[in-house]
């Protein structure tokens, strides 16, 4: 290489070095630094039972319960699916998808899970946790956007930001109802694959962390939809456990296409 070459190398280096370090520094600065970051550490439960959108319940009871629904701001096609899960959740034969061992709850029933949770917040993504599983949702906080091509899965993809002690994030990608094994809760909720979402995190005091989705899907709804969910911390230092349906499977499906809840003698309480 001549002098001359080498001269004009180094100029184009220190001409382009500070876009370099200026996308550097922007992408950087969207990672929140840990001593930053709120502290949701142990295990917190959810708040009441699992029917999905306490909200908007009309009925008295759970989610199992006869004339227990809920109202999202669903179309009419879709809301005669709904009515139709209704009608077979009342005769004890809408199977809840889950009993199939390996399924997991998806996205935003992940929200929905009787069982403990844990949030694992770290600057570059945070983790949900349920010991209802298998459910691990990762959101991205370290400046990625959606892929362009995303294909749809029970739990999406999920990709967000710190405002403040919230963290803020969208998840695209969700499979809904598209395979008949994606509800949202056991009255039938459903939702379609084009459905997407936003939430918000935060801990609404020292005891309570708060999470807000707000729904939206062109194909189910008709406006979006907003649902809340609490979860309330648990005793210092208790634990999560793994499990798997299959050793304890309390939901299985008669020949008749009924669905059976079943005592701890293995026989059926309905």
């Amino acid at each position: 290489m001549s002098k001359l070459t080498a001269a004009i190398a180094i100029s184009l280096a220190l001409l382009l070095l500070p876009g370099i370090v200026s996308a550097q520094t922007k992408e950087s600065a969207t990672i929140v630094p840990f001593d930053k970051l709120p502290d949701w550490s142990g295990t917190w439960q959810m708040v009441g039972g699992t029917v999905f959108d306490r909200a908007s319940q009309t009925g008295e009871g759970q989610a199992l319960t006869p004339g227990v629904r809920e109202h999202p701001p669903y179309t009419p096609e879709w809301e005669a699916i709904y009515k139709k899960h209704l009608e077979l959740r009342d005769k004890d034969q809408f199977p809840d998808v889950i009993t199939n061992c390996g399924v997991p709850h998806g996205f935003p029933r992940v929200f929905n899970a009787p069982d403990p949770y844990e949030f694992v917040v770290r600057p570059e993504q945070t983790w949900v946790l349920t010991e209802n599983g298998p459910n691990i949702v990762r959101i991205y906080t370290d400046g990625r956007k959606h892929l362009p091509d995303q294909w749809e899965t029970y739990t999406g993809d999920s990709v967000g930001h710190w405002e403040g002690d919230t963290l803020v994030f969208t998840t695209i990608g969700l499979k809904g109802w598209r395979d008949k094994d994606s509800i949202l809760d056991r009255t039938g909720l459903v939702l379609s694959d084009k459905m997407h979402a936003t939430t918000r995190i935060r801990k609404s005091n020292e005891n309570t962390i708060e999470v807000q989705m707000t729904i939206e899907d062109p194909k189910a709804l008709t406006k979006p939809w907003v649902v809340t969910k609490q979860f309330r911390k648990m005793p210092p230092q208790t634990r999560l456990y793994d499990y798997a349906c299959a050793e304890n499977n309390r939901n299985p499906v008669e020949e008749s296409g009924k669905t059976l809840i079943l005592g701890p003698n293995g026989k059926p309480l309905n």
